[in-house]
């Protein structure tokens, strides 16, 4: 039944309907009639962030690890332009998340008022879809559109700019009731005929790979569930995007470990060689496919997607199925029991036999030292004491999140929060605290480098307003790593910026925030220090002090073919400087 009340009420109203728990936001004039309403109901809980950037990564977090949208409400002007780099994050990793925002009065629109800018041409290409709202008569049906267009078929983004008259102004609002949008519908049921044909392709494949993405994730758990039965069923290797991992166990016997730029040696090379590729809620994006001409030359694709504009966009395929990852899995699985289907099995065991010599390689060596800490072992101690404990990682971006995706074991989804496509350095602290507000009692770790964390360092003060125990990991190796890797590889060790010069004392700034500091710099007492930021029921910023000069191995040089790869020198003569010795293919001396 419908009942009057003020655009203001409504935002709120739509909010609590929509089954929103926890708000990130931060006020301003052109959004005070909406904070208002807050304060006078204790459904919906407002987060007051230090930085509206740091609202976008938040609610992105809360939605990654929880399956929900995340929520954002920001004021005009600067508060709407703040959220730009979080909006553009979250498109680029199919993240549902609204986004709220206040406007200027409708009659000063276009006169340049104060805090006036044009959010929906700011933001019409960082969004899955945006509104400006001009009229009471139509906010009700756009805010539940904008839950509906966020969370449906490819989730993504959604601004709702909304003038502060129209927040005052009287209108009839209405409970979500068989919610759409006219011309957004997404194909969740894929056409059977291709499924068939999938299955038939995949029954005569002698050296088949599962490819795998966000997409899994995204399209909810039981999708993670028909992935790891379908890999049983045939038997088949699968290897996953940065995005994908937890779709299928870091444990399983199939498993090859992440592909791409720092992918290990088995999943690269099995992606070359493959006869067929089954790509499953992935994109074929740049940090996949290395030179597209090189990419898997040799093999026969099959794409899985729900967004159609993403079939044929960078690699062309054999045979493209659009639709919802998890009814696609399930219509697979369903076929391949129902009808016997499996594979030929000597041509199987070949293929993995082969696979075998290229793990034998153990790309993700690294040599190990006893007087200081290497990244890797870092993030290995880290997995091994919180494995176990109902754990959940962020990362900000950097040689720090390629070194938790390879030395960080997740099993299960959801649990793995990362700035993939656009690479966000700050994302991993705010994000860490939207998944803290989703899981309260759970350990919640940011993966950080010393860089990347002072991009949304203020966070840490929301963290300590709301008592929220989350633990910043600070691999401190006083260098923009990755950056700094490229430069010694590529630029011919000129060292152009990338030192992280006049860094504060983390234990001293955590203390001034009012959080817990600790500092590590030997491996011995790596272990005690661990625990003792696991321990710690409030805030901590970890600096783990460890090799400055380590690079990131393997990489796929930029320009290079996917199976082209830089792989670490552990030879007894090698010094610290893994860059030093690269043969003349181009790939480092195993």
């Amino acid at each position: 039944m419908s009942k009057e009340m003020t655009g203001a009420e409504m935002v709120v109203e739509a909010l609590k309907d929509h089954g929103v728990d926890t708000l990130f936001g931060y006020p301003g004039g052109a959004v005070l009639p909406i904070y208002d309403v807050l304060f006078q109901q204790e459904t919906v809980r407002h987060i007051l962030v230090r930085h509206e950037q740091g609202a976008a990564h938040a609610a992105e977090g809360y939605a990654r690890s929880s399956g929900k949208v995340g929520v954002l409400l920001v004021t005009s002007g600067p508060g709407a332009t703040n959220t730009v780099t979080g909006l553009t994050d979250a498109l680029m990793d199919s993240i549902p998340v609204v986004c709220i925002t206040g406007q200027v009065p409708t009659h000063l629109i276009g006169s340049d008022a104060f805090q006036e800018c044009d959010t929906v041409g700011i933001t019409r290409h960082c969004t899955k879809h945006n509104y400006l709202v001009r009229s009471v008569d139509d906010l009700c049906r756009v805010l539940h559109e904008a839950f509906y267009v966020a969370s449906s078929g490819r989730p993504g983004p959604v601004v709702i700019d909304i003038p502060k008259d129209v927040q005052f102004a009287r209108g009839r609002y209405s409970p979500p009731h068989n919610v759409h949008h006219k011309t957004y519908q997404p194909q969740l049921d894929a056409d059977m005929a291709l499924i068939r044909e999938a299955v038939a392709m995949m029954a005569a494949a002698k050296r088949p790979v599962f490819y795998t993405g966000g997409g899994v994730i995204n399209s909810g758990p039981a999708a993670s569930t028909l992935l790891r039965e379908l890999v049983r069923l045939t038997g088949f290797p699968i290897t996953s995007t940065l995005m994908g991992l937890g779709a299928y166990p870091a444990s399983g016997e199939h498993w090859l470990g992440m592909l791409g730029m720092h992918g290990t040696f088995e999943a690269n090379n099995a992606m070359h060689d493959c006869d067929l590729m089954i790509a499953i809620g992935a994109r074929f994006d740049d940090r996949i496919t290395g030179r597209l001409d090189a990419f898997s030359p040799g093999s026969k694709k099959i794409h899985v997607d729900i967004d159609r504009s993403s079939i044929n966009k960078n690699v062309k395929v054999d045979l493209a199925i659009v639709g919802d990852c998890g009814h696609v899995l399930e219509a697979m699985v369903r076929l391949w029991r129902s009808e016997a289907m499996h594979a030929e099995q000597p041509p199987l065991e070949e293929w993995r036999n082969q696979i075998d010599v290229w793990r034998a390689k153990k790309s993700l060596a690294f040599r190990s030292s006893t007087t200081t800490i290497k990244p890797q072992y870092a993030v290995q101690r880290l997995y091994e004491l919180t494995k176990g404990r109902d754990a959940y990682v962020t990362t900000e971006v950097g040689q720090h999140q390629m070194w938790a995706a390879q030395h960080y074991h997740f099993e299960e989804p959801n649990r793995w929060m990362t700035s993939g496509g656009l690479g966000t350095m700050g994302y991993g602290l705010p994000a860490a605290i939207g998944v803290q507000l989703a899981h309260p009692k759970s350990l919640v770790i940011d993966i950080a480098g010393e860089a990347s964390i002072l991009m949304c360092i203020q966070e840490l003060s929301t963290a300590i307003q709301y008592r929220l125990p989350v633990k910043v990991f600070i691999l401190n190796n006083e260098y923009m790593g990755m950056v700094r890797q490229w430069q010694e590889l590529l630029h011919g060790g000129r060292y152009s910026h990338s030192y992280s010069e006049a860094l504060p004392d983390f234990v001293k700034l955590a203390e001034a925030f009012g959080a817990k500091g600790i500092r590590c710099y030997e491996p011995k007492d790596l272990d005690a220090a661990i625990l003792e930021m696991i321990d710690h029921d409030g805030p901590v910023l970890f600096d783990c002090v460890v090799e400055k000069s380590e690079n990131c191995f393997p990489m796929i040089p930029s320009g290079k073919a996917h199976n082209d790869m830089l792989l670490a020198d552990l030879s007894d003569d090698a010094g610290v400087d893994l860059g030093a010795i690269i043969d003349e293919r181009g790939k480092m001396l195993v």
